[in-house]
This record gives C-alpha cells, structure tokens and sequence, in this order.
C-alpha cells in the first residue's frame, strides 16, 4: 500500500507537470553534459565558471585548495553551488532526493509558504530539509519520505538548528544565527546558516502548514487517502475576510521589472510594521494582473489578522514603507498603493491558487526558434528584461517584446 501511495504521488507529479519531460531532459544535457543540479520542469539553468580565461581543467569546487583565500564576493557566488554539491554528495539516495525535494517545493508553492522575499521558505531551505529527513530514513519509500517531512518539522524544537549529517564538518554554535525562528545550516560550512527573511507571522504560518501536513500524512494506509487533499492550494479568501492590497505599477513595461523586484527586496520592512501595528499578517507571495488596468503593473493581497483591521492606520504603514523603499533605488520610481479591502473586494480572477495562478512581471517570446536582440534594463546592465524578435532579420525588429 506504501508503494501504492509513492507511485500515486509520482504520477500526480507528472501530471502537474513537474518532472521534466525526455525532451527538455535532452535539451539540459545538451547545454552542458555534467550539470547535475536538482531541477524541476520550469527551473533555469544556472552555470558557473570558476577560474582564469585559459582554465581548462574540471573544477573541484569542494577541494579546500580553491577556497583559500577568498574574498567575500566570490565566497557568496560560490555559496549556491557549494550547497547543491553538498547536498548531492551527503543524500543516500539522490534520485529518490530529487523526487521529494520536487513534491515539497510543490506543496510549499501550493500551500503559500514558498519564498524567500516573502518572509517563507527558499529552494536551499527545502533542499536542505529534504535532505535531511533522506538521511535520517535512508531505507524508506517516497510516501513515508514525505510523511516524515512532515513530522519532523512539525514537532521540530525551533530554534534549534537543521544540520546535514558530515562527518568532516565539526559544526559551532553561532548565537548571532540561532536567534532566527528557523536557523537552516549550510552544508558546506561549521558556523554558517541560510539567509532568512522568517519573521514572526511567516514562522507561524509555516509550522502551521507542517502540522497540517502532518494530520493528513500521519496515516498513509487510510482508505480514502488522497495526495490531492495534502496539495490543495491554500484558500485565502475562505481563510481572511480582510486584505493589504499593494498595487505596484510603472509607465513602461521593462521599468516594472526593476520597479517590482526592488520592492520585493524590501517586503520584510512591511511585514514587520504590519506585525507591530496588526498582528499575524499572511504576505501571500503570488501576483496577480488586473486586465483592466492598462499601465503595467502587479498586484499583491496579504491575509490580514481578523479583530485588528480597522485599527490599521495605512497612511503611517505606508509612510515607513516609502522611506525605506525610496533609499538607494537607482531606476525611476514606480507608484505604489497600499489600501484595505475586504475579501468580497478581491477580483474573483485571483483565486488565490500561488501557483497556478502567479503572474510575473516579465514576459518570454513563444517561438525560440526567431532570432532575439536581448533588451537589458537600463539600471541595473546585466539583466535581460526582455527580447525583441527579428522574425529573422535583424534589420527590420517587429513589435513584439
């Protein structure tokens, strides 16, 4: 029945498509032969080069030799991969590794927990708590892989820190990391932890998804057992009668880009003065377009605390915001606007589905196969914000970007 369960699991994961397909498998292999990071159906590819312009030799990235000296720059470039090769190297089992890590990012994108900016929990972090319940039952099947996921964390004794298990690491207490609500070990350092965003209302919600993961995954032989009822998208307009509504736009579609991702880059300012004046806030990491609106732009609803709404003053929040938003952006300002609105204000477009349902501010060509001319951002010059397609001749660019 165990079996039963994995294999049912491994089939809804196909049909949602995130296991890639033999063609996109090919077209990885094809990019380059050795990559060997963990991947779902939708993910890029990172390549790192490490080394001098005539370097020829395959790199060791774990060799001490390399890693000497470093400055904290190029320890920071490094630190992603170092934790992929890691974790490859430490998992008992590598294929049954990714499987899992492919469900639980799934579950933590459908439930609103997945996202670092938004206060939730990042691809390393996962990876790492994947990782970590692989090592502690190396002998079971993907099922109860993920039943015990959700045990341990559930009744996890935060703060306490997550650890890979590596015998050539003797890891060291760092007061400064353990004061954060979920401290998550970086498995190629003794004192290091992964950057967190958690706050307060973030970790809440987070350890009240793990016990709801537990309750439906404690008993895998029930009868009506259904792995749909584990990934149901979390239902924020049933959960929260009142929401924030921050509404971003910009004049021109390549500044949004820019505009959006630097105010995400300051989402936890936010969260924390909504936590000071309002209590638990949910910052639900999907976005969402009005295609009423014709200016470009994005919009965010966070579930607020019921009791406390009519108390919030929105003018103050946003005041905090905007001084902590408008210090350091180079690119031309956007507008933003922060208001109160109850559910039954929300469009009914937005169900609130984060990932079947997230909007991006940025937009891709649907025939790879015409030549592009990239478009980079005028604030930031090595980020592609779009393409303009040639049909062909470079000449005569069409309309479409």
């Amino acid at each position: 029945m165990k079996e039963e369960r994995s294999l049912s699991l491994l089939q809804l994961m196909v049909n949602e498509g995130l296991v890639p397909s033999p063609e996109e498998e090919e077209n990885r292999k094809t990019v380059i032969e050795k990559l060997k990071q963990v991947h779902g159906s939708e993910s890029d590819i990172d390549a790192l080069c490490v080394g001098p312009y005539f370097a020829t030799m395959n790199l060791d990235i774990l060799n001490p030799v390399f890693l000497r000296d470093i400055d904290e720059t190029g320890w920071k470039s490094l630190s992603r991969v170092l934790a992929n090769t890691q974790i490859c190297r430490l998992v008992p089992d590598l294929k049954k590794f990714q499987s899992m890590l492919r469900c639980v990012k799934f579950w933590a994108k459908r439930r609103g927990v997945y996202g670092n900016l938004n206060g939730f929990l990042g691809g390393i972090h996962l990876a790492i708590l994947a990782a970590f319940v692989c090592q502690c039952d190396p002998f079971v099947g993907l099922s109860a892989l993920i039943s015990h996921f959700f045990k341990k964390f559930a009744f996890w004794p935060w703060p306490r820190p997550v650890e890979l298990q590596d015998e050539t690491l003797h890891p060291t207490l760092n007061p400064t990391e353990t004061r954060l609500y979920m401290p998550i070990r970086l498995p190629f350092s003794s004192y290091e932890y992964c950057h967190s965003n958690i706050t307060k209302s973030t970790f809440y919600k987070i350890r009240t998804e793990f016990l709801r993961g537990h309750n439906l995954t404690k008993d895998l032989l029930k009868f009506d057992f259904d792995w749909h009822n584990v990934l149901e998208p979390f239902p924020y307009t049933k959960k929260y009668a009142w929401f924030l509504k921050i509404f971003l736009s910009a004049s021109k579609q390549d500044e949004l880009g820019d505009w959006v991702g630097w105010i995400k880059s300051r989402f936890c300012c936010l969260l924390f003065k909504l936590e000071e004046v309002q209590g638990l806030c949910d910052p639900n990491p999907a976005e969402y377009i009005d295609v009423n609106i014709a200016d470009p732009h994005v919009i965010f609803y966070w579930g607020l605390q019921a009791g406390k709404t009519n108390a919030i003053d929105i003018k103050s929040v946003k005041d905090v915001f905007w001084r902590n938003i408008s210090t350091g952006y180079q690119g031309p300002f956007g507008k933003i606007e922060l208001s109160i609105v109850q559910a039954s204000q929300v469009p009914k477009s937005a169900q609130f589905d984060t990932l079947s349902q997230k909007k991006k501010a940025c937009w891709k060509m649907m025939d790879y196969h015409q030549r592009r001319i990239p478009i980079y951002s005028q604030h930031v010059p090595q980020y592609i914000v779009g393409y303009v397609s040639t049909n062909g001749d470079p000449e005569y660019p069409s309309a479409g970007v």
